[in-house]
């Protein structure tokens, strides 16, 4: 028996006992782990395809340990600017094992019914928590600052800098460690004096300087 499960936003044909690499999973090593996104399975000639998954099937595994993939040379080089960086990445991946395959019947409707008794309580304490979370989480648009593209954005966010001050303040080492697994070079040099700049209302100058920078360098 085999079945296509999506892991991770990954699609893989699995088997049980058969060992996996997917992207990081939350967890430590020994934990057990499911999914329930299962887009097919098959016994035999008897194939069951889902809609896009199958209502009832689950995939569990076991997490036996973390690592990183293989180095991927990334090169990136301006055509008639002189511009050339070489830079490496190394996937964080999980090894899991397939444990089990249910076709049918897991144990998906229960956490549901508490999710909706608890809902009733949700919505009356804390309707001003909510509203509260959603501004602060909001801040200011990061994508303003040249060499900040959407992905960075929403990192340094998750990661406490949300605004023009929170990013002129930072460190530039610390926002390299936060950003060293999104994919491509990024050198955030010049991002804490654009964020500043940016926080003090200065967009003239701003502007002005950000048109002599190529991916938050002086070009």
């Amino acid at each position: 028996m085999y079945a296509i499960v999506e892991i991770a936003g990954q699609q893989f044909k699995v088997a049980k006992d058969q060992k996996v690499f997917v992207h990081r999973l939350a967890g430590e090593e020994g934990d057990k782990v499911a999914f329930d996104k299962v887009l097919l399975t098959a016994d035999g000639d008897n194939i069951t395809l889902g809609a896009p998954a199958i209502d009832g099937a689950q995939v569990g595994a076991k997490i036996t340990r973390h690592l990183k993939g293989d180095k991927v040379i990334v090169f990136k080089k301006k055509r008639r600017k002189g511009y050339r960086v070489r830079n490496g990445h190394r996937q964080s991946l999980t090894e899991i094992v397939i444990e089990s395959i249910v076709a049918s019947g897991a144990k998906k409707a229960a956490p549901k019914k508490e999710a909706k008794k608890a809902t009733p309580k949700v919505e009356k304490e804390a309707p001003k928590k909510a509203a509260s979370t959603k501004t602060t989480a909001k801040g200011d648009d990061l994508k303003k600052i040249e060499g900040i593209g959407p992905k960075i954005a929403e990192t340094l966010k998750a990661n406490g800098i949300v605004t023009f001050a929170d990013l002129a303040k930072a460190d530039v080492n610390q926002i390299a460690e936060f950003i060293k697994d999104v994919r491509g070079n990024h050198i955030p040099d010049t991002w804490p004096k654009q964020a500043e700049m940016a926080a003090e209302g200065k967009w003239d100058e701003l502007k002005e300087w950000q048109d002599k920078l190529d991916g938050g360098i002086e070009k």
